[in-house]
């Protein structure tokens, strides 16, 4: 197998032998003129000559490169790429190109990824800003009318200072909820897990949102009735609060005399899947990939009017993933949706008889 020099002495050999070549006619040409040839003293002219050429040309060369590449890996650098600084500097052009497009390649990627998230920080600023600003200009509008004489009224001051005193209430509401989704994000908060009946749960989940359903006539109920009890290991507070989440969205954007169903089945042998489903509206399949994501709406008008965060899909992911656990989501327009999410099932859970 033939020997694969680098560039470098390839070029220094090749440029020796022609400056060889060459001295070599030159002084035979003029040994021949002088009519002292000698074949002996011209061979060893010639390999001293092609010696020199290589040991002269080699090392110029590998100056004259180095110190332009050492220019490169310094200027990259600066710009903090291990890939390229923590290796031996090579003279190997091959080996250099080859580093130097694997150092552009993970660039545009680090700046696509940046722009990504430039947008993500754009949409969210604006969406924070929508949601603050609405009621603040609403708790500002009563406060103004009041300030401007309509505070003489008992009944009007009375009216407007409840609904400021709403508009305050839901500002208070996003900021919890902002609060609670940076804590989840930076895995800040300590969950705090114990073993309790989900079924238990649900029910009581169910009391706390009977009025919201009646007033849309839609159902709270089970898929069937479970008559012992599943226990599951995880958070209690979060796990009412992802529940309450998923039944205020189904109820929200259910249809009126419609239902909101929770199931509760057996997954794997360590695990329970919980569904919220309801016969709603539904959700364009286009919209599903960012369902999760703080202040996203469907709907970027009608959904503003039924309040609430726009952050209780994204909190309940945030929390199901701090359990180390899946959320899933299925939904065909005017037909409804399914949001699911597995929980991990509590060991040896003995159930007192009563």
């Amino acid at each position: 197998m033939a020997i694969k020099l680098k560039r470098s002495y390839r070029f220094a050999l090749r440029s020796a032998v022609l400056i060889t070549l060459l001295s070599s006619l030159l002084l035979g040409g003029l040994l021949y003129f002088l009519q002292t040839l000698e074949w002996s003293i011209i061979l060893l002219f010639s390999l001293l000559v092609f010696l020199s050429s290589f040991a002269i040309l080699q090392i110029r060369i590998e100056k004259f490169i180095y110190r332009r590449i050492k220019k490169i890996y310094d200027d990259v650098a600066l710009l903090d790429s291990s890939s390229l600084t923590s290796g031996t500097i090579t003279t190997d052009m091959r080996t250099l190109t080859a580093e130097i497009e694997k150092f552009a390649q993970d660039k545009k990627i680090e700046i696509d990824t940046l722009k990504i998230r430039e947008e993500y920080r754009k949409d969210f600023l604006g969406n924070v800003s929508h949601e603050l600003k609405t009621p603040l200009f609403t708790v500002q509008g009563y406060i103004l009318t009041l300030l401007d004489g309509a505070m003489e009224d008992k009944n009007i001051r009375k009216k407007y200072l409840q609904r400021a005193n709403k508009a305050v209430e839901r500002l208070i509401y996003i900021i919890k909820d902002l609060d609670l989704i940076t804590k989840l994000e930076v895995g800040d908060l300590n969950l705090e897990q114990e073993a309790f009946d989900i079924i238990e749960l649900i029910y009581s989940v169910f009391d706390l949102l009977e009025m919201k359903a009646a007033k849309k006539k839609i159902a709270l109920t089970f898929d069937m009735e479970y008559a012992e009890s599943i226990y599951v290991y995880a958070d209690k507070e979060k796990i009412q609060q992802v529940l309450t989440n998923l039944l205020v969205n189904s109820i929200k954007y259910g249809h009126t005399d419609g239902t909101s169903e929770v199931s509760v089945e057996n997954l794997i042998k360590n695990k329970v899947i919980v569904r919220v489903t309801d016969n709603g509206e539904g959700i364009p399949q286009k919209h599903i990939p960012r369902l999760f994501e703080r202040f996203y709406r469907v709907d970027k008008s009608g959904s503003r009017s039924e309040g609430g965060s726009g952050l209780g899909l994204s909190i309940v992911k945030h929390i199901i993933e701090a359990h180390d656990e899946k959320i899933y989501v299925e939904s065909v327009e005017e037909v409804g949706s399914e949001f699911s999410f597995t929980l991990e099932k509590a060991k040896n859970i003995e159930v007192e008889s009563t």
